[in-house]
């Protein structure tokens, strides 16, 4: 959890894409899009946590999803 010495980290869209390293389209398409994305309001806008966004990535792998197939 974080403390206020490690304040979390927003990401607006455009951000969060450039985070991942993906086109904002392709955020739009892959990732945002996916209900298991945590994301919340501030006014109009959507942030996310780059915490959030790392978690996600991790639980959706090749990797993790080939060991959930066997």
């Amino acid at each position: 959890m974080n403390n206020h010495n490690n304040p979390p980290i927003l990401l607006n869209r455009e951000q969060a894409a450039n985070f991942l390293g993906i086109d904002p389209k392709s955020f739009d398409k892959y990732v945002r899009s996916s209900i298991e994305l945590n994301r919340f309001m501030i006014g109009r806008q959507e942030r996310f946590l780059a915490e959030d966004l790392i978690l996600f990535i991790r639980n959706h792998s090749i990797l993790k999803q080939a060991k959930n197939i066997d």
